[in-house]
């Protein structure tokens, strides 16, 4: 049985969201990307999709239901389209897969907190996926003084 399973999180600006799950328990690799966009236009735009970050994690130490309380300590889960100073239809926040049982997991989350109709995060499976450039994968830990929409407190967090 495959130990390692993967589920793509976007929580606005990617470069925060990557650097605090690389930490999380259970977490065994991140990649910045892009996820269910429209198209790829010629001049590198990403019409439509959410920046995220592929999430890959260990099933005997992590689990979908296990990872969400971390990924809502670091979303606004009831703005549209924006978090932080990050405002637009990339920086909305989503949780993606191509397995539906991590997506019920994700609603049953939901569903069990008492602000459930407040919150506004997608839960769609994955349509597609777009690997970042090189230059926005781990870009806090190259590049630790740019912006981040997530408190400084919360980004290192489970640092061990």
């Amino acid at each position: 049985m495959n130990k390692l399973n993967e589920i793509y999180l976007a929580g606005g600006c990617l470069w925060g969201v990557q650097e605090f799950l690389r930490h999380v328990p259970g977490v065994t690799r991140t990649q910045a990307g892009r996820a269910n966009g429209t198209s790829l236009t010629t001049e590198g735009d990403y019409d439509g999709y959410a920046e995220c970050v592929l999430t890959e994690f260990n099933t005997e130490v992590q689990s979908v239901s296990g990872l969400m309380p971390y990924f809502f300590e670091i979303i606004d889960p009831y703005s549209i389209n924006q978090q932080g100073e990050d405002i637009g239809l990339k920086y909305r926040t989503g949780v993606y897969s191509h397995h539906e049982e991590h997506l019920e997991q994700a609603r049953r989350f939901i569903a069990t907190r008492p602000d459930r109709d407040k919150i506004v995060v997608e839960i769609l499976p994955l349509t597609n996926f777009v690997c970042s450039d090189a230059e926005h994968q781990d870009r806090l830990l190259r590049c630790p003084d740019d912006y981040c929409h997530i408190d400084q407190s919360l980004l290192h967090k489970y640092k061990t």
